[in-house]
């Protein structure tokens, strides 16, 4: 089995266990790691994943792969872990995550913009820009809508001092960083 049709077979064995579960099944991936191969599965949920969580869903999918046991042949080791920071917003769920922080958005045209995300929805997501997007205050930014249809990339900012600065923005945010 190549190894697109051996990710599929993956997926399609593990997502509805890990959805029965409570988490999103964000990512699959095997690479190989001298004889043993290294299958990462990353997953999601609303409220974020913490250790017992991930602990939750390890034993989930070794579950799953011990009950189907073509789906990952030979040996390997698991891991299972929750997204990066760095993990790009690509899905509503994965925006719906991020409000109160602050993200970049590179829109498939125009400029790329920096804002706090302040509200989502099933199209699009509400930024605001300019003065205090750093949380240092109480608000005053431009509002933005952004439609994800209309972008190419978008990324949480890693953040060294919250945006607990004692403040709402005008436009509603209670200014915390999220989990």
């Amino acid at each position: 089995m190549g190894g697109a049709a051996a990710r599929a077979r993956l997926v399609e064995v593990l997502e509805p266990a890990v959805t029965r579960a409570g988490f999103d099944l964000e990512e699959v991936t095997v690479q190989r790691a001298g004889s043993r191969s290294l299958l990462r599965v990353v997953v999601d949920r609303d409220g974020g994943v913490d250790l017992d969580s991930v602990a939750a869903a390890s034993k989930v999918v070794g579950d799953v792969l011990d009950a189907n046991g073509d789906a990952m042949p030979g040996p390997y080791v698991l891991e299972v872990t929750s997204p990066g920071v760095d993990r790009p917003l690509t899905e509503p769920r994965h925006w719906r995550r991020a409000v109160g922080r602050l993200v970049l958005v590179v829109p498939e045209q125009g400029p790329a913009l920096t804002g706090r995300l302040v509200a989502v929805d099933e199209e699009g997501a509400s930024l605001e820009t300019g003065a205090d997007t750093g949380g240092a205050g109480g608000g005053g930014g431009d509002m933005v809508r952004v439609e994800y249809s209309g972008v190419r990339r978008a990324v949480v900012q890693v953040e060294f001092t919250g945006a607990a600065g004692g403040g709402q923005s005008r436009w509603g945010a209670d200014g915390e960083d999220g989990p």
